[in-house]
């Protein structure tokens, strides 16, 4: 008989309970953005009738912003304006708003309140400090940042890194729209945290959809020293997005991704999504092998370690042999790169030793020419072979560098005393040319 009631007790505790969770996964669920209609997938605003004060005042003040927000997955999960933007009095920034404080442009520390593993990862990357002292340089960092850069792998070989020199000659005038138009993306900030996560998710949407397509990596990622973008859309995984992606599922859920949502490679599926074994990271380096910016490129850290997650999602459609005979062809296109850029590189330190360079950067035209055939062509090579762009790899990448090592070869020939031209020690040696 006791036996009897420990079971009916027991069933009805769990009845109960299960009755509790269920009800209470209704009133707490996110209510959706999206409704269908006639088989057409329709935005809604979930803010429609909000009595946030926020809300309330800000649909007359800046009406665009609290649209986006309304349209997004944080406000149906009741992320309200304040969870974000309200600071203490005595917070880096803070400014006195409405009976509160708050911040304008909320930093990764506050975003780290919801996404600690995501700004975790984003610290350890290239887009963290390391972006950002790439043109500002390491000497005004705090002890805080300078720690931080130093822990991140792009930066432990310059903890003594100079200002740009290009961003110098051209001043804050220029840099403002320029070079930190991108770099800020690993800006410091007073409150010890560094980035800008609203460069990849735009504010105030944050739509899984914008952050994954490649045109938001475009925003950065083009022109003559990292035209990724522009070798993408060359390469076959951008022409089956430039093709198919509107066909695409970009809101599949993070961290379960299937060739089935998204069929082909883009920028965030081989850096960052998670599809298939391979997990999400917002650390851009995470499956890389090479350092592909450096002038003359070397392997990364755990680089071995890194091959195998990119591998893995390259193997959600190719075969290993496929992707083994890739990375062997394409390691020796890089060493190939590697020696002119290194030639490039022997020369203009073998100049400078004899007088025949000044210290002073680019103020003679030789120097625009030694810079590019690294700084452009070089790493244009380099991501023209890796992200399978033939016209990237050869006649914006390759061919330009041969010319600009041709040109400071002829450079050497007039100015530093003892140089042979390569060309005339085949001759001596026997060789010929090609």
């Amino acid at each position: 008989m006791s036996r009897q009631r420990v079971l009916i007790t027991a069933v009805v505790v769990t009845i109960v309970f299960i009755g509790l969770a269920a009800v209470l996964a209704v009133i707490f669920r996110p209510v959706s953005t999206e409704r269908i209609e006639g088989g057409t997938i329709v935005r809604q605003n979930v803010l429609v009738g909000s009595t946030n004060p926020c809300v309330q005042c800000h649909a007359n003040s800046t009406p665009g912003i609290v649209q986006q927000y309304g349209h997004s997955t944080m406000a149906a999960a009741n992320v309200k304006c304040e969870d974000c933007h309200v600071v203490a009095a005595d917070y880096p920034n803070a400014i006195a708003h409405e009976g509160t404080y708050v911040v304008n442009s909320p930093t990764p520390a506050l975003c780290q309140k919801c996404h600690a593993q995501e700004v975790a990862q984003f610290n350890a990357s290239r887009h963290g400090l390391p972006a950002y002292v790439a043109v500002a340089g390491s000497q005004d960092l705090s002890e805080t940042h300078l720690a931080q850069y130093l822990s991140i792998a792009e930066g432990q070989p310059s903890p003594d890194k100079s200002r740009n020199a290009i961003a110098a000659l051209e001043g804050d005038a220029i840099t403002r729209f320029t070079c930190y138009g991108c770099h800020n993306i690993g800006r410091p900030h007073e409150d010890g945290s560094a980035g800008e996560c609203q460069m990849c998710h735009l504010r105030h949407e944050f739509s899984l959809e914008q952050a994954r397509k490649p045109e938001t990596c475009n925003f950065c990622h083009i022109g003559p020293d990292h035209p990724q973008y522009e070798i993408y859309t060359e390469s076959p995984h951008g022409i089956a997005y430039h093709t198919m992606g509107h066909t695409w599922n970009w809101e599949a859920e993070p961290g379960l991704i299937t060739v089935e949502d998204i069929p082909a490679a883009t920028c965030a599926i081989c850096h960052i999504s998670g599809i298939g074994a391979a997990s999400t990271t917002h650390d851009v380096g995470d499956r890389l092998t090479w350092f592909l910016f450096d002038p003359v490129s070397t392997r990364r850290p755990a680089w071995t370690d890194n091959k195998v997650r990119m591998q893995t999602v390259c193997m959600e459609c190719h075969n290993p042999n496929f992707v083994d005979d890739f990375y062997t062809a394409a390691d020796a296109a890089t060493e190939r790169v590697n020696e002119w850029t290194q030639e490039g590189e022997d020369l203009r330190v073998a100049l400078l030793q004899a007088g025949a360079l000044t210290a002073e950067p680019f103020d003679e035209p030789i120097d625009f020419a030694i810079y590019e055939l690294w700084h452009h062509w070089g790493r244009t090579a380099k991501f023209g072979v890796w992200m399978q762009g033939p016209d990237y790899a050869q006649w914006h990448g390759a061919y330009e560098v041969l010319q600009a090592l041709a040109e400071v070869r002829e450079y050497a020939v007039q100015h530093l005393p003892g140089y042979v031209h390569p060309r005339h020690a085949e001759t001596e040696s026997g060789g010929g040319s090609d």
